[in-house]
């Protein structure tokens, strides 16, 4: 009898602990917000499956006339407290576009300020709080109205802004200014700045006890950890090149941060102990960027801005275990958990797109970086260009299969990217570059000098 009563007590144990672990359900959803084809991808995160996207504009290049309707560079999201209404943030059309969850139907739009980054419900769903980081101030929508009622003076530059779950504070990052703006939610007012170690920073997020916020730093690679009590930096993490979006998902009792770092192609996982360790690294798709994790923490997924699509990891793991195809260019990536009915496909269009092909640039006798995103766009392609750590102020000519594909002027820190359009897509097949020639490979030279794969700066 004892034996018995023992292994139904393990049987219980093991029955709370799947039921705190269990797989999303078919009513969750993820969203990504593509930046190149204008959408915003919807996926089942029960079966791993695109169910189709939100068509807010059109792709590029289709952008470049003048443009009366739709949205340009679909980029950040956020959502209501109680999962019904997604805010997608449109920073080349100045849009925050609110879409209902269960029906996938837009139903407002706001337009606000120069370049907006993303936007976030306050804590009581009565607000939506949109950074405008081409300038200097919030602004606060009335998602009922769809009308702006106030602003909110911050740092130049304010690029997320986030909230503490009593509705009390908010944290906003900066994309231009070294430092962190802490505002009192009720009067609209920053309360005090915090310095933090560089000018650009892209995203934010607290821990699940709320008593950390982390924030990425794009610029330099690190992450900087702030205690929400005593508005003070607790910590600074090295955590690599582009360092993108980071999320928090708890297994096995312990919280780890998971870290998209996009020059590395990988996500990296460390401790939230007082000194954070790193646990693993996970290799990922293209530009890993947005990073969100299920309520349950199931799972962590992943959107692969070079990738077009998402992957998804199993935290237990630390492994990827799915791929799936998306828009162009995903940007944000959040999870909702019961938004919709199983595989509502409602008022979504099929994909847009095809999927990309990724190059990438290696130095060919100094140093440098880069990458090669080649995209069809119908009967022509678009080749993206990134090149990093080359000389500062410099012009450089790309050239393909030995002709002169574009150019590229870096900045002072030796950065610069571009899209080059024409019939490329015969060239950028994966897997063949060491069997072409080398005058039919990409060639990065410096100044306008002629292709010369001895002299070349960059190569695939």
């Amino acid at each position: 009898m004892k034996k018995v009563v023992h292994l139904l007590a393990l049987a219980g144990i093991v029955g709370a602990a799947q039921s705190a672990l269990a797989l999303p359900s078919p009513t969750d959803r993820v969203y990504t917000a593509d930046q190149n084809t204008n959408t915003v991808s919807v996926f089942d995160p029960s079966t791993n499956k695109l169910l189709g996207q939100i068509k807010l504009g059109n792709g590029r290049p289709d952008v470049l006339s003048p443009l009366y309707r739709g949205e340009i560079n679909v980029h950040g999201m956020g959502y209501s407290p109680d999962h019904k209404t997604l805010v997608v943030i449109s920073n080349g059309s100045n849009s925050a576009t609110f879409i209902d969850t269960a029906t996938n139907k837009v139903k407002g739009k706001t337009y606000v300020g120069r370049s907006p980054h993303e936007g976030f419900f306050t804590a009581d769903g009565k607000e939506v709080w949109v950074v405008v980081r081409g300038e200097d101030y919030i602004s606060v929508i009335d998602p009922n109205t769809f009308k702006e009622t106030r602003r909110i003076q911050t740092a130049v530059g304010p690029g997320m802004v986030q909230f503490m779950p009593d509705g009390k504070l908010a944290f906003a990052v900066s994309s231009f200014t070294p430092q962190v703006d802490v505002i009192d939610v009720a009067s609209h007012k920053v309360v005090n700045s915090i310095p933090v170690v560089s000018p650009f920073s892209p995203f934010l997020q607290f821990t699940p006890d709320f008593k950390e916020m982390w924030m990425t730093h794009k610029d330099v690679g690190k992450v900087t950890r702030i205690d929400t009590r005593t508005q003070k930096v607790v910590g600074v993490i090295d955590t690599g090149f582009i360092t993108n979006h980071l999320a928090f998902a708890t297994v096995k009792g312990k919280v780890y941060a998971y870290v998209s770092v996009g020059g590395e192609n990988c996500v990296k996982v460390y401790t939230t102990d007082k000194e954070a360790k790193l646990v693993a690294t996970i290799p990922t798709g293209a530009l890993p960027h947005g990073v969100w994790t299920a309520d349950d923490s199931s799972r962590v997924y992943v959107g692969l801005e070079n990738g077009d699509g998402m992957q998804v990891i199993d935290p237990a793991v630390n492994k990827v275990v799915a791929t799936v195809g998306g828009g162009q260019a995903p940007q944000a990536l959040i999870y909702l958990s019961h938004v919709a009915a199983p595989g509502s496909a409602e008022n979504l269009v099929p994909r847009v797109n095809q999927d990309s092909v990724n190059v990438p640039l290696k130095p060919v006798h100094d140093k440098g970086k880069g990458f090669i995103v080649a995209r069809q766009l119908g009967v022509v392609d678009a080749l993206e260009v990134s090149v990093y750590q080359l000389k500062p102020n410099t012009d450089y000519s790309v050239y393909l299969g030995g002709a002169q594909a574009g150019s590229l002027h870096t900045d002072a820190k030796g950065m610069a990217n571009g899209t080059m359009i024409g019939p490329v897509r015969t060239f950028a097949q994966a897997g063949q570059a060491e069997q072409m020639p080398a005058s039919a490979r990409v060639l990065v030279m410096e100044g306008t000098t002629a292709p010369d794969a001895g002299a070349a700066v960059l190569t695939n």
